[in-house]
């Protein structure tokens, strides 16, 4: 068996709004797998068809190489949703005991299993105080032991770092790389590039509802590098002077802008179709250009996701990013 979940042209409408148009993707077993995008753009819908929240309108969905969403499928499937729901009243290590019995467990073995993860997540202090007693993000590591807790073959974890300062951010990446480690599946939905880019081998980016991009990770940025955007830092003043005509020759690049903020170029270059980057190089040192740099440029997540969702949306998603960081 290699196959985690099979989503086949999936649709779901509210009304005259389709949520969700016509969206196919596949995950492999043993990966951790991005579903990104603004929000808005179907990815919660998406995750809660899998689950069998609702349903979908058209399309088909295979979870572990054969079950359809349901009951059957939910006994291997940690799901952490994106309102989080826990009992407040109910003493921590209670709450993730009571997870695990419904999910299956003896009563001994959801203890042994609730304190380990109370230990994992740094919450062993806190095991005989109420829900409601901890804070956001501690309630929401709660939350994430209470879906793992029964080890399920696939994990699906919605906005899972939502909410969390970057320690417990480092905490809950460091369990999806265990989980992973040990075989199984991690599915989730985020719109924070930065943490996708940090665990994901595999991506699908959606936006109002359609599917943009999907495929490995590395595969994907190494496409986007082979675009031909080189990194340049000159040695002097004099070679940056003898570089500009050269650089200015649209048979050789087609365009030039400079380096973000922070970075140590002194420009970036898109090369003209056809152009390789040794073409360049080439050029550059026939015309005595001494460089301390030249790189071909790695695109990020983000860069991917703006050139491929637009940028207002995605200047609208690092703000709202933002706003939940100074929150």
């Amino acid at each position: 068996m290699t196959t985690a979940l099979t989503v086949t042209n999936i649709v779901k409408k509210f009304g005259n709004h389709v949520a969700v148009d016509n969206i196919s993707f596949e995950v492999p077993r043993g990966v951790v797998y991005g579903i990104l995008g603004p929000n808005g753009a179907g990815k919660t819908t998406t995750l809660r068809m899998i689950n069998d929240i609702i349903a979908p309108d058209a399309g088909e969905i295979s979870i572990l190489d054969g079950f359809r969403p349901g009951g059957p499928a939910a006994a291997h499937i940690g799901y952490l949703p994106e309102e989080r729901g826990l009992y407040p009243k109910m003493k921590v290590i209670e709450m993730i005991e009571f997870m695990g019995e419904l999910r299956g467990l003896k009563a001994a073995e959801a203890r042994r299993r609730a304190s380990k993860w109370l230990d994992r997540l740094g919450l062993a202090q806190w095991t005989k105080n109420k829900v409601q007693d901890l804070s956001k993000g501690m309630q929401q590591k709660v939350q994430f032991a209470t879906a793992l807790i029964h080890e399920p073959d696939l994990v699906i974890l919605d906005e899972p770092w939502s909410g969390l300062d970057p320690i417990n951010a480092e905490v809950l990446r460091d369990v999806v790389a265990e989980i992973r480690k040990a075989g199984r599946t991690v599915l989730f939905s985020t719109h924070q590039m930065e943490q996708a880019e940090k665990v994901c081998d595999h991506v699908c980016i959606i936006a109002r509802g359609k599917k943009i991009l999907d495929g490995e990770l590395r595969a994907i940025k190494r496409k986007s590098a082979a675009e031909g955007m080189i990194a340049l830092a000159f040695s002097d003043d004099a070679s940056k002077d003898r570089a500009t005509a050269l650089l200015a020759d649209r048979a050789l690049v087609a365009d030039q802008h400079p380096p973000q903020a922070g970075e140590v170029a002194d420009c970036e270059v898109k090369l003209a179709d056809g152009v390789a980057p040794q073409q360049l190089l080439a050029a550059l040192m026939a015309a005595k250009v001494e460089l301390r740099l030249f790189e071909v440029v790695v695109p990020t997540l983000h860069q991917i996701f703006v050139s491929k969702v637009g940028a207002a949306a995605a200047v609208a998603e690092r703000r709202s990013e933002e706003g939940q960081l100074h929150a």
